[in-house]
């Protein structure tokens, strides 16, 4: 925790001691509680407003003990809310997944401390950096989903599942899932994206200063085609265009103001 006023901790003591203030951003805290805090062999790291599907840090495990050359997993992402936008950004968040625009999150802890975990000297495009990080150290891959089978038992046992409810709620139906974590935009405001992402782009000047922009990967994140094209093609994942496009077309909308934003920012720099 970072000093909020929100009743985070007090509400977290009733769960575990293991409640710490760090800052003075998130790569700090997250930086001490995987480093030094984690005793575990393996570590993760989530967002407030996020929520792990309940088979999800099992799958993990199991796919990092049968694979001893793995380093890291990516997990994907299911944008919750009902909301036009909300629907906009759970289609395309899907493309990102495994891909260098999506970044691992469940990491064997010993590569994690050996790469120094996260920069602290950027807040952004810190989780790419960790991502390129990892990706020397050893392989990575997207862990496969386990979605919930029709069998009668296990359907019945799924839904006795605390946040089953609230998760239909937002609009998802979790048998449709599998090993996923859940990110609850329900209340998606888009100033208040545009705003965050406007913040976050003051770091990639730092982030491609420390790689160099003709790396391959940030050729890709920060490239037009890639951006805008590419990574929504590839793999024949632009069938999934053809078939939503209003949502695809509200998804270019959000890509170009996120850009505008970025350009405006760039030029007050």
């Amino acid at each position: 925790d970072n000093n909020s006023i929100d009743r985070t901790k007090e509400i977290a003591k009733k769960y575990t001691n293991l409640v710490f203030n760090k800052g003075p951003e998130r790569s700090a805290q997250r930086n001490f509680g995987m480093m030094e805090v984690a005793k575990g062999k393996y570590v993760m790291y989530v967002d407030a407003d996020m929520i792990l599907s309940p088979t999800l840090i099992e799958d993990c495990v199991y796919e990092m003990e049968n694979d001893r050359n793995l380093a890291a997993l990516y997990i994907p992402e299911i944008v919750l809310g009902t909301g036009f936008w909300s629907k906009v950004r759970r289609f395309e968040r899907r493309f990102y997944d495994g891909t260098v625009i999506d970044c691992v999150r469940f990491i064997r802890k010993n590569i994690f401390v050996k790469v120094g975990g996260f920069d602290s000297s950027m807040t952004g495009p810190e989780d790419w950096d960790l991502d390129k990080k990892i990706r020397q150290m050893g392989r990575v891959k997207l862990v496969k989903t386990r979605k919930v089978k029709s069998k009668r038992l296990e359907v019945e046992n799924f839904k006795r599942w605390e946040l089953y409810s609230f998760i239909k709620e937002k609009g998802v139906n979790p048998e449709n899932y599998g090993s996923v974590i859940y990110h609850n935009e329900a209340d998606f405001n888009l100033k208040k994206y545009l705003h965050k992402k406007a913040y976050y782009a003051k770091s990639f000047d730092v982030y491609t200063k420390k790689w160099g922009k003709n790396d391959p990967d940030i050729k890709k994140q920060f490239g037009i085609w890639y951006r805008f094209f590419g990574v929504f093609m590839e793999n024949e994942k632009w069938k999934k265009m053809i078939k939503h496009p209003i949502l695809t077309m509200g998804m270019y909308w959000l890509r170009l103001m996120v850009g505008v934003r970025y350009l405006m920012s760039k030029a007050r720099s």
